[in-house]
C-alpha cells in the first residue's frame, strides 16, 4: 500500500494528510497491470533524467479493448512517486473509469486522448517540457541535422502549432492532422511528444529526441559554424532508425532500463 494525498468531498487535494491506496495487482487483467507496471517505469526513469516538469507533462498507454480506455498520471503525484496502482484509467471523455483517489491533468487528457482515439499504433503517448526540447520547439528551423541521433529521428518528425494550454478539445483534430503517421512531434514553443506501438517504443523514441534537442542546443550556443553532414547521410541514418529504435526498444534499451527502475526503487511496480 502507499501513502498518498487524499481529497475533500470537494475533490480538493489535503496536502497535509494522506491515505491508504491499495494495490490494484491481481484486481486488473494481467494484460492492464503489466501495462501499469511498464508506464509506471517509465515516470520514474523520466524523473531520474530530470525531465520531468514538477507535476505536468504526462506519459499514457492505452490498454487493450474498445473502449478506448487509457492510463495517464495523478495530476498530484510527482512523477518520482507514481506507482502502477496510482495510475488513472480514463474514458474517451476524460472521466475516470472506477473510483479513485486523485484528479486527472486536462491539458494532458486533450493531448493524449486526440492521439490514442485516432491512432490505432499508438498505444503510447509521450510528452515533456524539458528546456532542450522547448528551445528548439521554439527554433524556427526545428530539429537540425547535426547529429546521429537527430538524424535518425528527423524524418519521422512532425509540427504542431503553438495554441495556448492545451486544454480545447477542439485542438485535438489539429494536433492528429499536423501528427499524420508520423511517430514524434515537437509541439511548437513547447514541448516534445512521441507515439509507440509500446511503452518502450514510444520512451526510446522520446530519448533519442531529446538526446537530440540536447545536442543541437549545445552545438549552436559554442558557435554557428557547425559542421553539416554529407549529402545522403540523413536519410540513410532515417532509414536505419526506422527499423532499429523499435528493435532497441524490444529487445535492448527498454529492458534494460526497466531494470534500472527496479534498482532505482521497486515501489513503481506495486
Amino acid at each position: 500500500m502507499n501513502r498518498v494525498e487524499s481529497m475533500t468531498s470537494m475533490g480538493e487535494a489535503r496536502p497535509l494528510e494522506s491515505v491508504d491506496i491499495p494495490s490494484l495487482e491481481g484486481k486488473v487483467a494481467d494484460e492492464e497491470w503489466a501495462l501499469r507496471v511498464d508506464l509506471a517505469a517509465a515516470y520514474r526513469i523520466v524523473a531520474h533524467y530530470g525531465w520531468d516538469d514538477l507535476i505536468f507533462t504526462h506519459l499514457s498507454v492505452r490498454i487493450p479493448g474498445p473502449e478506448h480506455h487509457f492510463l495517464l498520471n495523478p495530476y498530484n503525484l510527482m512523477f518520482e512517486e507514481v506507482t502502477a496502482s496510482s495510475l488513472i484509467k480514463v474514458d474517451v471523455h476524460g472521466n475516470p473509469v472506477g473510483p479513485t483517489a486523485f484528479i486527472t491533468n486536462p491539458a494532458g487528457f486533450t493531448i493524449h486522448s486526440a492521439v490514442h482515439m485516432a491512432r490505432e499504433d499508438a498505444h503510447a503517448v509521450m510528452h515533456l517540457h524539458t528546456p532542450h526540447g522547448q528551445a528548439v520547439s521554439a527554433h524556427a528551423e526545428g530539429l537540425l541535422p547535426l547529429t546521429q541521433a537527430a538524424m535518425l529521428v528527423r524524418e519521422d518528425l512532425a509540427y504542431h502549432d503553438y495554441e495556448g494550454v492545451a486544454v480545447d478539445l477542439e485542438e485535438r483534430d489539429r494536433i492528429v492532422a499536423d501528427l499524420g503517421n508520423k511517430n514524434l512531434m515537437l509541439l511548437r514553443n513547447h514541448g516534445t511528444m512521441a507515439v509507440g506501438e509500446t511503452v518502450g517504443e514510444a520512451f526510446i523514441r522520446l530519448y533519442t529526441l531529446e538526446r537530440a534537442c540536447q545536442a543541437q542546443v549545445m552545438a549552436l550556443s559554442a558557435g554557428t559554424n557547425v559542421n553539416n553532414p554529407p549529402q545522403g547521410a540523413p536519410e540513410v541514418a532515417a532509414q536505419q532508425g526506422a527499423v532499429g529504435l523499435k528493435l532497441a526498444a524490444k529487445l535492448l534499451a527498454w529492458p534494460a532500463l526497466k531494470r534500472k527502475a527496479y534498482r532505482l526503487d521497486p515501489s513503481f511496480a506495486t
